[in-house]
């Protein structure tokens, strides 16, 4: 087991074939079900959710704990955050925000309310529509943001692109802003993404 677990590869196989083995006792200890609608649903719903975790993970990791400690590393040790971890951390994070998105636009297609959702429920008579359809448009903000406002300043920032000390400083402020935006409208996203869920 300590051989799988070193290696992030192997413990994401090994995760990927319990859920597997976890699936199939589901289906044949309870009787199997339908390759149906409620199937592939489901399936795109647990997408949904395994990449959003990824994406307002990374989220709050940055504003929760890189941004308020970069001051507290000393200089020489900074280009360690600036060079390795924060260009792989916007690697996955920019990503599952673009695959949260696609998930769950396909999501509201299978189950038939993304035209209601995305109309805030004015066609539908509001409720349900109303409330997933704030947690689809804040999250199309959300990931508007990370793809054109704060990946193209981060790669100023960081260096990944060339830009003169001004510019660099420019950038990192605005992506940090941006970054602290995603984080104020996350919590309002995920509060109407659960009341569409269960409280209508």
């Amino acid at each position: 087991m300590t051989e799988i677990l070193q290696s992030l590869s192997k413990t994401l196989h090994f995760s990927l074939a319990l859920a597997v083995v976890l699936f199939l006792g589901l289906y044949f200890l309870n009787g199997g079900f339908d390759i149906d609608v409620l199937f592939w649903s489901w399936l795109f719903r647990y997408v949904h959710v395994v990449v959003g975790i990824m994406w307002i993970g990374l989220l709050w990791y940055f504003n929760f704990v890189q941004i308020p400690n970069m001051s507290k590393i000393p200089d020489e040790q900074k280009p360690a955050i600036g060079k390795v971890i924060a260009p792989a951390a916007l690697f996955w994070f920019r990503w599952a925000a673009l695959f949260t998105i696609i998930s769950g636009l396909i999501l509201a297609y299978i189950n038939g309310y993304v035209h209601d959702a995305m109309t805030l429920g004015i066609t539908s008579g509001g409720g349900k529509s109303t409330a997933i359809g704030i947690g689809m448009w804040l999250g199309l903000i959300m990931a508007f943001n990370v793809w054109f406002v704060i990946w193209p300043n981060q790669k100023r920032a960081l260096g990944i692109v060339e830009a003169d000390p001004e510019s660099k400083a420019k950038s990192a402020k605005t992506a940090m802003l941006f970054s602290r935006t995603n984080t104020l409208l996350s919590l309002p996203m995920l509060l109407s993404m659960v009341a569409a869920q269960n409280l209508y």
